[in-house]
């Protein structure tokens, strides 16, 4: 198999012999920043048809195209996870998204709590660092980052069949979270890490009421929301999802 150095997102089909022509954007990374000459080769994806080796056949200032040669892999799609997490400051924000990339979530839901201090976030920057994740990682997969949505909003329409993990800062150090989620069982899945200042009392007792939530505890110190979001997305990847 050519080794390649270079994994490119592109928003086009693949298959033998499919030319793709880039855009200004992709053109300037390849032949400005990576000074890709015509006949090199890079890995392509577009989430969907696996990845694929591709050949440059026109290079350009503003623009360019390449060529697809062969099937490097299959496409390989993370378990049905979602990550529910409410925005914090922009870097730690950032590296939340970029991390539940990597870490196999198919959807990231930036939620606004009671104690949420974000208003307001940039769905289409958070996006294209989901799909940078994705190109640095080696996955196959972008996951949609959503638009900020009221926390209440999303429980009052949560959809059926799917489980909420509800990391609850308020228990911390009760239980095996793990042993938790196996006894539940696996199946579409989503979870929950509050705000810097944790969830507020009316939430708690109403994530502790419904049916389809289970609190856990990320052991027994109180985690930060990027160190949480981490923490949580390894227990339920080590319990339930595609590390096992």
């Amino acid at each position: 198999m050519t080794d390649v150095k270079i994994r490119l997102f592109v928003d086009h089909p693949l298959g033998a012999g499919q030319s793709l022509v880039l855009d200004k954007a992709q053109a300037h990374y390849l032949f400005g920043v990576m000074r890709q000459q015509i006949g090199a080769h890079l890995a392509v994806f577009n989430g969907k048809d696996g990845e694929w080796l591709a050949e440059v056949t026109e290079a350009g200032k503003r623009g360019g195209s390449l060529r697809c040669v062969d099937l490097r892999g299959p496409q390989v799609n993370p378990p049905d996870l979602w990550l529910l997490f409410a925005p914090i400051k922009k870097a730690r924000t950032d590296f939340i998204v970029e991390k539940a990339a990597e870490m196999g979530a198919a959807r990231i839901v930036p939620v606004q709590t009671d104690f949420t201090n974000a208003e307001r976030i940039r769905q289409d920057r958070l996006q294209a660092h989901a799909l940078e994740a994705a190109e640095q990682c080696g996955g196959t997969f972008v996951p949609e980052v959503s638009d900020l949505t009221k926390l209440s909003a999303l429980l009052a329409s949560w959809p059926e069949g799917r489980k909420l993990m509800f990391c609850d800062e308020g228990i911390a150090g009760q239980a095996d979270a793990q042993a938790l989620l196996k006894a539940v069982g696996a199946g579409p899945w989503a979870v929950l890490i509050g705000p810097e200042g944790g969830f507020s009392a009316a939430e708690r007792a109403r994530l502790h009421a419904a049916a389809f939530a289970q609190p856990v505890s990320l052991g027994p110190r109180i985690l930060r929301a990027d160190t949480a979001a981490v923490a949580a997305l390894t227990v339920w990847q080590q319990a339930l999802g595609d590390w096992t």
